[in-house]
């Protein structure tokens, strides 16, 4: 049942891909996400960006595996997971346990920097960006 669940969660993450959630003051949400092979930077078969945005573009969060985090080469056959926890956060190692808990912990990330701005999370308007292939 388990294999499922998880099969289940990641077709409904992938239909988010290309998603944006627009906020209030110019605010915003992208999500990229693409299966992909499993391999050892993939162990989950995900290739994934979650990022929030404020009104100039500026990356303030963001959640990915879209490259390695800058570390020693002899850790570059771990997994590729990572986050920024800040604008010039350069990826520190995200431990990626399912998709229920990513998305939470993206999410527990976002409110805590919504907060610090003063800007509310409710999403005023949802549009979609065809990712070029």
């Amino acid at each position: 049942m388990k294999d499922k669940k998880a099969e289940h969660a990641l077709e409904f993450l992938a239909a988010f891909d290309g998603r944006v959630h627009h906020l209030e003051h110019g605010y915003w949400l992208k999500f990229e996400v693409r299966r992909v092979e499993v391999k050892a930077v993939t162990p989950h078969g995900l290739a994934y960006s979650f990022t929030l945005h404020d009104s100039t573009g500026r990356r303030l969060v963001g959640f990915d595996n879209a490259h390695l985090p800058r570390q020693k080469a002899s850790a570059k056959t771990a997994a590729a997971d990572h986050w920024h926890r800040t604008v010039d956060d350069p990826g520190r190692p995200y431990r990626f346990r399912d998709v229920p808990t990513l998305i939470d912990d993206f999410f527990d990330e976002v409110e805590r920097v919504l907060t610090e701005h003063g800007v509310s999370n409710t999403v005023v308007r949802v549009t979609h960006e065809r990712r070029q292939k």
